[in-house]
């Protein structure tokens, strides 16, 4: 949390299998985190349990080799002020994604994908300026510390003065992710 990077999935329910599923793409894509924080959300209680009953296995702690169970921390019940620094990562997300979709209908995928621009913008706040020159204008970011360098996008043509009816659907995410 000290850099506070962002990382959003999306999922297809509110289910365990679905929550666990999502970590492990995380896990596939940032590796074995050394602490959970969440909510007392049921899919995350189940995750818990299951991921607890894993790890008791002494065959699956020997399959997994050098790796740390992760430990869990749960916020007290109805206390939803303690999750501050992922409540504000939440509510950014929330807040873009309203103002640039509305009421547009977006399949799995196009979904999936305008969360992750979404996500690597939040994920290009400048944290701190690389250097003490005021004319280097690069700056230390989450993505810094996730990637090695700044994050960045495929450049593509202007299509933000396009009527939404005009464009192909990959346009629209392209014009979705230029109205941020």
């Amino acid at each position: 949390m000290a850099v506070k990077a962002v990382h959003i999935e999306v999922v297809s329910d509110l289910t365990t299998s679905a929550f666990l599923a999502s970590l492990q793409r995380f896990i596939a894509r940032r590796g074995i985190p050394l602490e959970i924080y969440s909510d007392c959300g049921t899919n995350f209680q189940g995750a818990a349990s299951e991921l607890r009953r894993l790890w008791s296995d002494p065959e699956a702690q020997n399959s997994v080799s050098n790796a740390v169970p992760c430990r869990w921390h749960f916020n007290p019940t109805a206390a939803p002020h303690f999750g501050g620094l992922w409540e504000v990562a939440v509510k950014s997300m929330k807040t873009h994604l309203k103002r640039v979709i509305g009421t547009q209908l977006l399949t799995f995928e196009e979904m999936c994908t305008i969360t992750q621009r979404i996500e690597a913008i939040l994920n290009s706040r400048p944290i701190t300026p690389l250097s003490s020159d005021p004319n280097d204008l690069r700056v230390l970011t989450p993505g810094h510390f996730l990637t090695g360098a700044p994050l960045v996008t495929l450049p593509g043509p202007d299509v933000t003065q396009i009527p939404m009816n005009r464009l192909n659907r990959w346009q629209l995410l392209d014009q979705f992710h230029q109205s941020l």
